[in-house]
């Protein structure tokens, strides 16, 4: 058998088959990767922002309108700035039912919100620093009620409520968001990431009782948790608009997403009421941005909890 094999230009053979080696990508070309990548991802943030500012935009824009410039101008476009108007006849009418909204909503979100982020971080905590049996098969069902929609639990509530003649009360809106499934799984990852075993040992063996060890030492280490499970039962009590229709009937009870649907259903009937509805909205928005600017360095730290555990 006979091999063929071809000249190099140098003059030295060498075998048919073997390929010219390809050059090395040169700085500039890797540059220009980088630039194009970079572009593509600042693109792609860039729609994100404008996808979820715009609503807020026209939201702070259609605010500061009269009832007639809502309909009269385009929706990006001002008209006479109406704003601190609107305000006042807001806080106003119907002798001031939407402060009352307003300081509802606030009620249940601040002594909820609390509430249940304390009962979820103690959750977890037990949860990471205690044996007991069938302890993850009680997280397991723990786990299963994050799979549970929340308005597939109203109606059981209701007629739990009903049953306790709590319908149509503080109670019947602010005690079943006390219970957050999410809140208690999120409580042992952050237990588990930032509480060491070591600490928890060393703190009983110095004479620290289980209820001190919490307190004084597990607590202060689970407050970026405690601040992160927080503002997410902050916001889904704020937003729960269909456990209040269930639960109230009384519009001096109402949360402020209520009060505004209510209001929003009589536009047909009264059109005084669609500049209302809106100022109304973008003030309803208002307490939340404040929470979430607030206290966004404890959360940002909180959601890293474990990731390099």
């Amino acid at each position: 058998m006979t091999t063929t094999a071809t000249r190099t230009p140098s003059g030295s053979a060498g075998p048919a088959s073997e390929a010219p080696a390809r050059p090395a990508p040169t700085a500039a070309a890797a540059r220009t990767r980088a630039a194009l990548s970079h572009t593509a991802v600042n693109a792609a943030l860039v729609l994100v922002a404008a996808y979820t500012l715009l609503p807020l935009a026209w939201l702070v824009l259609a605010a500061t309108k009269n009832r007639r410039d809502l309909f009269a101008t385009a929706p990006y476009s001002p008209g006479d700035f109406r704003l601190f108007d609107n305000l006042a006849e807001l806080f106003t009418y119907g002798d001031g039912i939407f402060g009352r909204w307003l300081g509802n909503s606030l009620l249940y979100t601040v002594v909820g919100s609390t509430a249940s982020a304390l009962i979820s971080v103690a959750c977890g905590y037990a949860f990471h620093a205690y044996e007991f049996r069938h302890k993850e098969a009680l997280f397991g069902v723990v786990l299963a009620g994050v799979l549970v929609p929340a308005t597939v639990l109203q109606l059981p509530l209701y007629l739990m409520a009903s049953a306790a003649s709590a319908v149509n009360t503080y109670a019947a809106y602010l005690v079943p968001s006390l219970v957050s499934p999410f809140g208690v799984y999120l409580a042992r990852v952050f237990a588990e990431g930032y509480v060491p075993d070591e600490v928890l040992a060393a703190a009983r063996v110095d004479g620290a009782g289980e209820l001190r060890v919490f307190t004084h030492v597990s607590f202060p280490m689970l407050w970026p948790g405690f601040v992160t499970i927080f503002l997410f039962t902050f916001t889904g009590i704020w937003n729960n608009f269909y456990g209040a229709l269930t639960m109230l009937s009384d519009e001096r009870l109402y949360p402020v997403s209520l009060g505004l649907f209510m209001w929003n259903r009589s536009v047909y009937q009264q059109p005084e009421l669609y500049p209302l509805v809106i100022t109304g909205s973008l003030v309803s928005v208002v307490p939340l941005v404040l929470a979430f600017l607030g206290l966004q360095r404890f959360w940002r730290s909180g959601l890293t909890a474990g990731a390099v555990k």
